[in-house]
């Protein structure tokens, strides 16, 4: 990692005995998450990583010294969930790079390492070099530079390796490095390329660590690109011309208004292979921007692409992919190109990762309508960090829309997964019946929208004329409120009975309620920005509950009302084979790195795997193989408890179960008869996986291999004072 975030000014602070210290929102402003390091008076290297308590909502800034052994927790592995591990198992990955670095280095000089991670690269170039070459290895992030002490410690590569804990616009020819380097070998790409900072970071070590024609590996990269049709993308990002299909009154984009409410402009990783069936290409695959390696980057370019249509359609994304050759001569290359492009752009057949996927581009609105054989004018420009693209189309002379001037230039930005749950009718419908037949009967009601929900705010003002609504917004805050005066007019109600508090409170007392009791206390549950965490740790619905119980009146009604926690036991090879446990990696040890990583594997007891955040539907090949059973139940009726629970399952189909795949069933009403589930086959939000620490093979119950489990029982335990859930199993 060689995060080249600029220094931020640190305040003084007083940290207690246990080097923890704990921040308010208004403090956080002044921190940002990737930290320049920190000396102590003893000079020793302090870093401060940011560690959340999903229940609460509330930051604690955690102090890692240099001087320290890391954390060595088996339910919370320190770096579990970073893209190391993945990127460490990606064989393929693995073995370019180590045969661009013997093409590459062919006689010993002094070699450096940007980004170093575990030190596979530094390694791999010390081998190459013997005893005679100089490796000097940059690693700015302390927990990973611990680690990677540890890696060459086991590999016998400490005295061959001179890593160094800083940034690499940080570093010094005559202080930290002897002299400019011959070679630099580097590998801080993303998805989209750019978004790790690879051009400043090239273009600092070409003006002040490196000779002048330096050997690089990788050697160069191409970006491509093709145009796409497909309905899942555009229901991705553009909510106005979903809403339109609708009919359910709540107007989440007024009429005139298209952009009030959209995704950020940028490109989004998705592994574009799981929805292949849904992607209809419109073009041949295009080069977009060639990134030289061997010489200073500029920081900004564009270029134009005449793109031949292939096909009728909409223009609705485009999905790039970048290649890399990782020697001069061109005879090692890796690909991220989604599998079902032929062409020279993809070259050869990778497994499945998590760590490099494809991207994807939205264009505004309903897309753009093109005929096959005519062509399309791409431009696309690309920053320091970003690459961006636009169709040089005009708006059509036919577009009468009429921009409503009473409502402000004012935009909420969301993520993509929201954007498309607003937009879906069976969830509007559901909602929209759950907040109805609440409502039946309440008079003038008070109703709280404890959670960042503008929709069930909007829905709860609209189908009560007399209701008072509070909507709380703990992540949205004064957003939600500029939102909500935007739109009101458009729903049919005035600000007068939607109130959003100035201050974020731990909770709220009579005053702020105006001393009514609160008849409806209702949630999705959703909170802003929290869309990666595990499904559970949306039980913070169930925490802000408490809290409030003061303030309840005898009969509130509390939506959803529960929570059912589902499971199902899977094989998921793909996914198990990118977190398993390292061995040997390219001739090197690693079977050091498996704990702190978070690997699942052959690990000494009584360390697990952690839960993982994963959308199941985009980790490649995957099957269930029991039915869908409940492990445990949340009552909201109730303050916030622990829970405990046992469920015994029978197996369906036989095969290699790799783990067990978790997701909240959130029940709306009393009756238990609207059900809004968050499991795999709804692909707007992530499950928890907990992989095993080896595949069993299962089978029908009453089958006749003795080799093969037919049942099993899964025990869970909820803990809300850690906020952690407890996963044990038993095949049998």
């Amino acid at each position: 990692m060689n995060s080249l975030i600029s220094k931020t000014l640190i305040p003084s602070i007083s940290l207690s005995s246990s080097n923890r210290l704990t921040l308010t929102p208004n403090s956080l402003r002044h921190f940002k998450l990737h930290l320049p390091r920190l000396m102590s008076s003893d000079s020793s290297h302090r870093l401060f990583q940011l560690k959340l308590d999903p229940l609460t909502g509330n930051s604690e800034w955690v102090v890692i010294e240099d001087n320290d052994d890391l954390p060595d927790c088996p339910k919370e592995p320190l770096l579990a969930t970073t893209s190391y591990l993945d990127m460490l198992n990606d064989s393929c990955r693995n073995k370019a790079f180590r045969s661009a670095i013997e093409r590459t280095i062919t006689k010993p000089c002094h070699v450096l390492d940007i980004g170093a991670g575990t030190g596979l690269l530094s390694m791999m170039a010390a081998r190459v070099m013997g005893l005679n070459g100089t490796v000097t290895a940059c690693e700015s992030y302390l927990p990973m530079a611990k680690l990677m002490r540890k890696v060459l410690h086991r590999n016998s590569m400490g005295k061959a390796i001179s890593l160094i804990n800083k940034r690499s616009d940080e570093l010094e020819v005559g202080v930290d490095i002897p002299s400019r380097a011959d070679v630099l070998v580097s590998e801080i790409l993303d998805s989209e390329l750019l978004g790790e900072g690879l051009i400043p970071t090239l273009q600092h070590a070409y003006d002040k660590l490196l000779v002048e024609n330096p050997l690089t590996v990788p050697f160069r990269a191409v970006t491509y690109g093709q145009l796409v049709e497909s309905t899942y993308l555009w229901k991705l990002h553009d909510l106005s011309g979903i809403e339109a299909k609708v009919s359910d009154g709540i107007h989440l984009v007024p009429t005139g208004s298209d952009s009030i409410i959209h995704v950020k402009s940028r490109q989004y990783p998705m592994h574009c292979d799981a929805i292949r069936e849904e992607i209809k290409p419109l073009s041949e695959p295009f080069k977009i921007f060639e990134f030289d390696f061997w010489k200073r980057p500029e920081s900004n370019g564009e270029t134009k692409v005449q793109v031949k249509v292939i096909d009728d359609g909409n223009i609705h994304a485009v999905v790039s992919w970048w290649v890399l050759q990782l020697d001069r001569e061109g005879t090692v290359f890796y690909s991220t190109a989604p599998r079902w492009i032929n062409s020279p752009a993809n070259i050869g057949y990778r497994d499945w990762c998590d760590h490099w996927k494809q991207c994807v581009w939205f264009f505004r609105g309903k897309g753009m309508s093109v005929s096959r054989g005519e062509e399309v004018l791409l431009e696309a420009t690309h920053t320091e960090t970003s690459v961006s693209y636009n169709l040089n189309v005009q708006v059509p002379k036919t577009d009468t829309r009429q921009h409503d001037h009473s409502i402000r230039d004012f935009q909420l930005l969301l993520s993509p997964e929201r954007i498309a749950i607003y937009g879906d009718s069976k969830w509007r419908s559901s909602v929209l019946a759950a907040v109805r037949n609440a409502l039946q009967g309440r008079v003038n009601p008070l109703c709280v929208v404890v959670d960042d929900s503008i929709f069930l705010t909007l829905l709860a003002a609209n189908l009560s004329k007399t209701s008072h609504v509070l909507s709380l917004f703990p992540g949205l805050r004064e957003k939600g409120a500029q939102y909500l005066e935007n739109v009101v007019k458009a729903n049919g109600f005035s600000m007068d009975r939607v109130e959003v508090p100035e201050k974020r409170k731990p909770c709220l007392t009579l005053h702020d309620t105006h001393r009514k009791k609160v008849d409806m206390l209702i949630g999705e549950p959703y909170y802003y920005a929290n869309e990666g965490m595990l499904p559970w740790q949306n039980l913070r619905f169930w925490k802000d509950r408490t809290l409030l119980d003061p303030v309840l009146s005898e009969d509130v009604l509390i939506m959803p009302c529960k929570g059912i926690l589902k499971a199902c036991a899977m094989s998921l090879p793909d996914l198990w084979s990118s977190r398993c446990c390292l061995g040997d990696v390219e001739g090197f040890d690693h079977s050091i790195v498996n704990t702190t990583l978070g690997a699942c594997g052959e690990l000494p007891a009584p360390k697990e795997g952690p839960f993982l955040p994963f959308s199941i539907w985009q980790c490649g090949e995957i099957k269930e193989l029991s039915e869908i059973f409940t492990i445990l139940e949340f009552d909201f009726s109730k303050p916030i408890s622990s829970c405990h629970g046992t469920a015994q399952v029978k197996f369906t189909e036989g095969g290699l179960c790799h783990g067990f795949v978790l997701w909240v069933d959130w029940i709306m009403d009393t009756d238990n008869s609207i059900v809004i589930s968050t499991g795999p086959e709804h692909r707007y939000w992530k499950q928890g996986v907990k992989l095993l620490s080896k595949p069993v093979a299962v089978g029908i119950n009453g089958c006749n291999s003795n080799s093969e489990y037919g049942s099993t029982i899964v025990e869970a335990l909820f803990e809300p004072s850690s906020s952690e859930l407890i996963l044990k199993h038993a095949f049998l």
